[in-house]
């Protein structure tokens, strides 16, 4: 019974790392969450810290 789980924990596990490799998991908006200029996320609204953007 515990091989049981643990194998279909294991395929759940690859599957999950196929789909994250398509990039079909992550949102497109975090791209365009990040500075232009230093890279860095910025959180929220407002500009980013490094004072360029």
């Amino acid at each position: 019974m515990i091989l049981k789980i643990v194998s279909l924990f294991l395929v759940f596990i690859a599957v999950l790392g196929m789909f994250g490799k398509l990039g079909l998991l992550l949102p497109r908006r975090l791209t365009s969450a990040k500075c232009p200029s230093c890279g860095r996320y910025r959180i929220g609204r407002g500009p980013c810290p490094c004072g360029k953007a």
